[in-house]
């Protein structure tokens, strides 16, 4: 914790550095102590703020947007863009609302207007260049930081989500082993409850039988109370459990009859059963496999060929069945829960036996499983279930693949419509700087008092729009003259922009130009 706490610390200090360097350097060529006191504040009290008060840091940072209607050298502070994107999205990302963000930015821009009216030089240009500013670089910025922030609390609460059913689904699978102890149970109860129920009656019998002396007729009296207790204390501790799992088909089911049923009901199967000598625990979690596959097959391939294999070599049964690919597709909406072959596995388990279950190389489905006679039960495996259960830990990665490609998505598609525009942009500086080329050959022709129609073929078809800012020499004395600017062929990527100016009075050529903005 303490790391991360110096992590963030450095961050902010690195972030404040950064923008009050773009302040010093903003500030150099105007020379205003103003301005840089000003921008220093501004960086010092929205980085400051920025973590506990995120509203209040980012109205420090619109509030550095007010100084673009000032006169500070006839230029646009640059510092207040770096701060602005800074701290826009630094606060849209903390801010737990939206309103107040929105409620500053429209005060921002509304005290703004009075303020270009009464202190710029182009009053409502001036309010329009701080508007746009403060849309560009602090709207923008500010709805990318909302958007990574909602993007963040919906994938923690995807990822609450599924680790809540993550839980749920560890839960049935519990109840579902559970449901099949309490069902073998069950089956012990029956069984053995009746087998002690007949031991008590012949007791009883041999108890009230003549030829026998006193000391007989006393044990036959003590095993008969010793087999009824004994089926009382059964019934006590293993029978409340019929309640929950009370088995719906014989106890000793028979797997012919069983097969015989299936076919009876529509399944296409073709069986080979041998389970003679078979341990009566063996035979019963054969019949379950067999018994679940083929509820699986008519639930989720009906009309599929199915092909049952139970096999005994006197120490171990190997059951095996496999269904083809369903002809008309699975059942809509018969998705697998995966419960019952919860149950089957820690029945096989409780058996000493192995259980595995999935797709076969021919497209359909195949249960198979090995269960030893007389062998202990198994360790479980966690990771069987995992594998069968745990669909939401893999809905739960491919949320957060999701999530991170809509955050690369939040910052590559700005940044793509940036480049776009920019291109776009570009592509129309080029042709308006190319249709503005005045070749210094005809300018060099061009004579005082010469007519505006004989001019006008010789000039290109646009004025030039970037234009030198200064040293420009001042405008002839006469009344109604216009001046229009054109290129002389310098390169656009030379910074040192130079112009050729053309001044027209009374439809004639009353003075020409040629300066630079480098000029002297």
């Amino acid at each position: 914790m303490v790391t991360k706490r110096r992590w963030r610390v450095a961050l902010d200090v690195a972030i404040g550095v950064f923008l009050a360097f773009t302040v010093v350097v903003g500030t150099l060529e105007s020379r205003s102590y103003w301005e840089l006191a000003g921008g220093l504040a501004v960086v010092v009290g929205s980085v400051g703020t920025a973590r506990r008060y995120p509203t209040v840091s980012l109205g420090v940072a619109l509030a550095g947007a007010l100084a673009v209607p000032f006169p500070y050298g006839d230029h646009v502070p640059v510092w207040v863009v770096f701060v602005l994107v800074a701290m826009s999205y630094q606060a849209g990302l903390r801010m737990p609302r939206a309103r107040p963000g929105i409620l500053t930015g429209i005060a921002c821009a509304v005290l703004g207007l009075p303020i270009a009216l009464v202190f710029g030089q182009d009053g409502l240009g001036d309010w329009a260049a701080m508007v746009a500013i403060l849309v560009f670089a602090g709207l923008s910025p500010w709805l990318l930081g909302r958007y990574v922030r909602v993007r963040g609390e919906l994938a923690r609460a995807g990822w609450r989500r599924a680790e809540e059913m993550e839980s749920r689904q560890r839960l049935v699978a519990e109840q579902a082993r559970l449901r099949e102890r309490a069902r073998i149970a069950s089956d012990m109860h029956d069984s053995l409850g009746h087998e002690l129920s007949l031991i008590a009656v012949r007791a009883a019998a041999l108890e009230v039988a003549g030829g026998l002396d006193d000391a007989q007729r006393d044990a036959a009296a003590q095993l008969r109370t010793s087999a009824a207790t004994a089926t009382e204390r059964l019934r006590e501790i293993i029978g409340v459990l019929r309640e929950d799992a009370a088995p719906v088909e014989p106890v000793q089911g028979d797997l012919g009859e069983l097969i015989a049923r299936a076919r009876a009901s529509g399944l296409l199967i073709e069986s080979t059963v041998d389970t003679d000598g078979v341990p009566p625990m063996v035979a019963r979690a054969a019949y379950r496999v067999v018994q679940e596959a083929l509820t699986n097959v008519a639930k989720h391939a009906p009309g599929a060929a199915v092909t049952v294999r139970v096999t005994s070599d006197g120490a171990r049964t190997d059951v095996r069945v496999v269904n083809a690919p369903p002809p008309a597709g699975p059942l809509p909406g018969a998705a697998s829960g995966h419960v019952g072959l919860i149950g089957l596995r820690e029945r096989v388990r409780l058996a000493g036996g192995t259980l595995r279950a999935g797709p076969d190389d021919a497209g359909g489905f195949a249960v198979t499983a090995t269960l030893p006679h007389g062998a202990a039960p198994v360790e479980r495996q966690e990771s069987d279930d995992e594998a069968e259960v745990s669909t939401s830990a893999r809905e739960l990665e491919l949320a957060r693949r999701d999530v991170r490609r809509s955050l690369i998505q939040a910052v590559a598609v700005p940044l793509g419509l940036f480049a776009m525009v920019l291109a776009v942009a570009g592509i129309a500086f080029l042709h308006q700087w190319n249709s503005s080329e005045l070749p210094a050959g005809v300018y060099e022709q061009l004579r005082i008092g010469q007519p505006r129609a004989d001019v006008a073929p010789q000039l290109p078809e646009r004025e030039r729009a970037a234009r030198p800012v200064r040293g420009e020499p001042p405008r002839p004395a006469v009344a109604g003259v216009a001046c229009e600017y054109y290129g002389t062929g310098r390169s656009w990527l030379d910074n040192d922009y130079a112009a050729f100016r053309l001044c027209f009075a009374d439809g004639k050529l009353v003075a020409k130009d040629k300066f630079a903005e480098g000029a002297p």
